[in-house]
C-alpha cells in the first residue's frame, strides 16, 4: 500500500498510527509508553515493551533502518509519501524482517526556494506549530536545502484519580514535543547527487495510565489500603478515568544523522547510506494501576532503554542486456544500553500479606501478616522504596550480503531471484540487583523459616507462600547477581518471483520468500524450579534468557491493474504464510517472558482499489484485507505454568480477521480564486483479542473509527483553512488488555486448558485507542 503526500495530509497522518486509517492490515498500538509502539501487518507483529526483541515489522526513514517501531512514533515532518510492504522483506531493506516493511520518504530539499507554515488548535487544548523552508544556498544550483521544525502540546486524554499520592497529575496520556529536521541536497553533476539529513526530537509527556475493564475482588482489599477508592467499583473503561497514585513521566530523545550518496558509475549506480543514531527513553509508572501503593518505576535515570546504532548499506545495481541486476552489503552495530527498576510501595507488605492470609476482615491483624510469617518489624520486610535495579549491555552486530536480479526473457514475462546472507552477533551483559537483599525471600528460603511459615499457614500452603515472597524482584538469588551471553545467527534468506504482464494494464505475479529475523534475549529477570526455561515454577533464576530466530515462509499470487485510461487502479493478492519459532512477548502479570510459539500462519487476501471517478475532483481510495492468523495446535513448549495454555488452534492477538478502509476526497472551486476540498476516511476491524495470552475477557469487538476534514482556501494554496475531526463518532476500543499487577489468577493450571469464567479473580487493565478529537488547521505557502 503506497500513500502520497496529498492524501497523508487530508486524512491527518503525521505517525505511523494513524497510518492505520489508510491501510487494512495494518495494526499499531502502544502500550506503557508512546515509545511501547508496536505495529503488525496481516496479524503479525512483536510486542514492544521488551526492548530485546527486534521488530517483525520494520521501519525505515530515508533509507535508514530504526532499531524498534516506536521512534516512529512522532511528527515525522513532510513527507513524499510512505509505503506499507506486506510480508518478508529481507532482500531489499537493510535489516531483515519477517513481517513487512513500512518505508517512510521524506520530501527532499528543492532548487526551487518555497516555504510553509502550519498551525493548529483542537480539543483537549491542543495547539501545534511546524515550519519549514527549502530552496537553493549560496546561490548555487549544486546545494539545495530543507529545514522542518514543529512544536505540538496537547492536554490528557485521561482523567487520573491519584488518592493519597505522592503524584497530584490529574491528567495522562497528553502530548508534548518539539522537533527539527534538516537536510542538504548537493548535485555536483549528472552523474552524482548526495544528501545529507539531520534530526533532533524530545519528548516530554505523562503516559500512559490503564484503566479497568473489568474488576476483580481484590478491589475491596485495594481499597482498604488506599483509604477510599483505588479502583473503578464496576468497570467503565470508556470513562477515561485512571487510577494511579504515582504518575507515568516519560522522557523520549531521538537524534541521528545520515548521508547518501549515488554515483553513476561505468558498471551502475553505486549507492551508499551510512547513519549513526541514539535514541532513549526514560519511563516512570504507577505498576499496579491503582491509588493503592503496591509498586512503581522510578524515572530517575535507572529506568530506561537507549540504543546507539551505526549502518552502513552499499548497493549496486547496472543493466547487462535482459538482466537487471543488484548486489550488496549491510552492516549494523546496535549498543543497547537497558537499565530497570521496580519498587515496592507503601501498601506492597500489606496487600501481600492480606491476600496470604486469605481474608481482608480484620485489616489490623492482616496488615501484620507478613510479619508474623517472617518474624520481622512490619515494613521492613519489603521496604518502601526498596526493590531491584537491574542492568543489561547488549551490542548486537549484523553483517549481510545480499543480491536482487531480474532477468527479461520477454516484454511480458520476467523473473526476479533476491537471496540474502546474513550473520547477527550478539553479546549480552547483565547485571542484577535487589537493593534490600531480598530479606523476605531469604527467610523463606532458609529452613527455619519455612519452618515458621509451616507453624501459622500449614505445610501444604508453605510452598504458596514461599513462592509470594520470592517473586522475581524480591529473589535474594538474583542480588549481584552479573552473566555473559552471546549467540550467533548464521543464515539464508531471499525470494523468487515470477511476473507476467497479460497486457500494458494488466500486471501478474507469483512469488516465495523465506524470511528471517534474529533471535536474541529476554532483557528481564525469570526464574523457575531448575534455572532452566523448561522448569516449573519455582525460584532459581534462569541463566539463560536466550530466544532463537524468527523465520517465515511465504507464498503470494497477484494482480496489478490500471484500467479505463488510468483511472481505475485495482490490486489484489491471495498470501499463505508460516512462520516458524515466532517470537511472543508477554506479560505474565509479574515479568515478561519470551516464548518461541512452534507454528504461527497467516492466510488470506489483500486487496487495494483507488478510482478517480468521472466527477471532476472526486477520488476514492480503498482497501481490504482478510487475514486468518493462527497458532498451529501445538502445545507451547516450556510453558510450565499454563499460562498460555489457550494459543493453540487461535487466531494472534491484535489480529483481526476483516479489516477494511477507504477514504472520499473531493475537490472544486469556489468562485474565482478559491477551492473547497473534503476528505472522509474511515477503517473497520473485526473482532480481536487484545491480550497476548488470549484470555476472554480482554475480546475487543469490532469497530469502525471515521476521520474527516473540510478546507476551503486560495486556488493555488497560498493559505488554507482547515476543519478536521478524528474518531468523530468517538469508538471506544482497546489498544492492548493485559493482567493487573497481582491481582487475582485466572484459574488455569497444567490440567486444565480451557477457560473456566468462574475461575477467573484478575482485575483486567487496558491502554485504549485516543479518543474523538477535532480542531482548525491554517496552512500557508509562500
Amino acid at each position: 500500500t503506497a500513500v502520497g503526500a496529498k492524501l497523508l495530509q487530508d486524512t491527518g497522518v503525521k505517525d505511523i498510527k494513524d497510518l492505520t486509517i489508510l491501510t487494512p492490515g495494518l495494526t499499531v498500538t502502544s502500550t506503557t509508553s508512546e515509545a511501547s509502539t508496536t505495529a503488525r501487518v496481516r496479524g503479525v507483529g512483536t510486542v514492544g515493551d521488551n526492548p530485546g526483541l527486534e521488530s517483525s515489522v520494520g521501519v525505515v526513514i530515508d533509507g535508514v533502518y530504526r532499531p524498534r517501531n516506536g521512534v516512529s512514533f512522532g511528527d515525522l515532518g513532510e513527507m513524499d509519501r510512505i509505503e506499507v510492504l506486506k510480508g518478508p522483506q529481507g532482500t531489499l531493506f537493510g535489516k531483515n524482517t519477517s513481517a513487512g516493511v513500512i518505508n517512510i520518504v521524506t520530501k527532499e530539499p528543492e532548487f526551487g526556494f518555497g516555504a510553509s507554515a502550519e498551525a493548529t488548535l483542537g480539543n483537549f487544548n491542543a495547539h501545534g506549530l511546524s515550519a519549514s523552508v527549502t530552496g537553493p544556498l549560496f546561490g548555487t544550483e549544486t546545494l539545495a536545502g530543507r529545514l522542518y521544525v514543529a512544536a505540538r502540546e496537547r492536554d490528557g486524554y485521561n482523567d487520573v484519580l491519584t488518592g493519597k499520592g505522592p503524584s497530584k497529575r490529574d491528567q495522562d496520556q497528553d502530548q508534548g514535543f518539539y522537533t527539527i529536521r534538516g537536510q542538504l541536497l548537493f548535485v555536483p553533476n549528472d552523474e552524482a547527487t548526495f544528501k545529507l539529513i539531520g534530526d533532533y526530537t524530545k519528548r516530554d509527556e505523562n503516559c500512559c495510565g490503564a484503566v479497568q475493564i473489568r474488576t476483580g475482588p481484590t478491589a475491596p482489599i485495594l481499597n482498604a489500603l488506599a483509604g477510599g477508592v483505588a479502583l473503578a467499583a464496576t468497570a467503565k473503561p470508556y470513562d477515561r478515568v485512571a487510577y494511579s497514585n504515582r504518575g507515568a513521566p516519560s522522557s523520549i530523545e531521538d537524534k541521528g544523522i545520515s548521508l547518501e550518496g549515488n554515483i553513476e558509475l561505468p558498471i551502475g549506480e553505486l549507492t551508499s547510506i551510512t547513519a549513526i543514531r541514539n535514541w532513549r527513553t526514560d519511563n516512570g509508572q504507577d505498576s499496579d494501576f491503582s491509588t493503592a501503593d503496591l509498586a512503581y518505576r522510578n524515572k530517575d535515570g535507572t529506568n530506561y532503554s537507549e540504543f546507539t546504532t551505526y549502518t552502513q548499506e552499499l548497493r549496486l545495481a547496472g543493466k547487462t542486456g535482459n538482466l537487471d541486476w543488484l548486489v550488496g552489503t549491510f552492516l549494523a552495530d546496535e549498543r543497547l544500553d537497558n537499565k530497570a527498576n521496580f519498587l515496592y510501595g507503601n501498601d506492597y507488605e500489606q496487600y501481600l500479606g492480606r491476600l496470604l492470609s486469605r481474608s481482608a476482615a480484620n485489616p489490623a491483624g492482616i496488615a501484620n501478616f507478613i510479619s508474623l510469617l517472617t518474624g520481622r518489624a512490619p515494613n521492613t520486610t519489603f521496604t518502601p522504596g526498596q526493590g531491584l535495579y537491574d542492568k543489561y549491555n547488549q551490542r548486537a552486530k549484523t553483517i549481510a550480503l545480499f543480491t536482487s536480479n531480474t532477468y527479461q526473457f520477454s516484454d511480458a514475462f520476467s523473473i526476479t531471484a533476491g537471496l540474502r546472507y546474513s550473520i547477527d552477533k550478539k553479546d549480552l551483559d547483565t547485571y542484577q540487583t535487589t537493593s534490600d537483599g531480598g530479606v523476605g525471600c531469604g527467610i523463606g528460603l532458609s529452613t527455619a523459616g519455612q519452618a515458621r511459615i509451616a507453624g501459622i499457614v500449614g505445610a501444604a500452603a508453605t510452598p504458596t507462600v514461599v513462592g509470594n515472597l520470592c517473586l522475581p524482584w524480591a529473589n535474594p538469588l538474583f542480588n549481584g547477581r552479573g552473566t555473559h551471553q552471546k549467540r550467533t545467527d548464521k543464515e539464508w534468506s531471499g525470494t523468487i518471483k515470477a511476473a507476467y504482464r497479460f497486457s500494458p494494464e494488466v500486471f501478474s505475479y507469483a512469488s516465495y520468500a523465506r524470511g528471517y529475523k534474529g533471535g536474541g534475549f529476554n532483557l528481564d529477570r525469570t526464574q523457575s524450579s531448575n534455572g532452566l526455561q523448561s522448569g516449573g515454577q519455582g525460584v532459581v533464576p534462569i541463566y539463560d534468557t536466550s530466544f532463537e530466530g524468527e523465520f517465515v515462509d511465504s507464498y503470494e499470487i497477484g494482480l496489478k491493474n490500471t484500467l479505463f485510461n488510468r483511472t481505475v487502479l485495482l490490486n489484489a493478492s491471495i498470501f499463505y504464510q508460516k512462520f516458524t519459532d515466532f517470537q511472543l512477548n508477554t506479560f505474565l502479570g509479574t515479568s515478561f517472558a519470551v516464548a518461541s510459539i512452534p507454528e504461527v500462519t497467516s492466510q488470506g487476501v489483500d486487496a487495494d482499489f483507488l478510482w478517480f471517478t468521472p466527477v471532476r475532483g472526486l477520488t476514492v481510495q480503498s482497501g481490504f484485507t482478510y487475514a486468518k492468523t493462527e497458532y498451529g495446535n501445538q502445545k507451547i513448549p516450556n510453558d510450565s505454568t499454563n499460562a498460555l495454555a489457550l494459543l493453540p488452534g487461535q487466531r494472534l492477538s491484535l489480529a483481526p480477521e476483516y479489516s477494511a478502509s477507504g477514504s472520499l476526497t473531493y475537490e472544486r472551486p469556489v468562485g474565482d480564486n478559491l477551492k473547497a476540498r473534503f476528505n472522509i476516511g474511515a477503517k473497520y476491524s473485526s473482532e480481536y483479542n487484545s491480550g497476548s495470552d488470549l484470555f476472554p475477557p480482554k475480546l475487543q469487538e469490532s469497530y469502525t473509527v471515521v476521520n474527516a476534514r473540510i478546507g476551503v482556501g486560495t486556488a493555488d494554496d497560498a493559505w488554507t483553512v482547515e476543519l478536521w475531526g478524528q474518531n468523530l463518532f468517538d469508538e471506544g476500543y482497546t489498544q492492548v488488555g493485559f493482567n493487573a499487577f497481582l491481582q487475582g489468577s485466572s484459574g488455569l493450571s497444567a490440567a486444565q486448558a480451557t477457560y473456566v469464567p468462574a475461575n477467573d479473580t484478575i482485575t483486567y487493565d487496558a491502554f485504549l485507542g485516543a479518543p474523538r478529537t477535532y480542531g482548525v488547521t491554517l496552512r500557508a505557502k509562500f
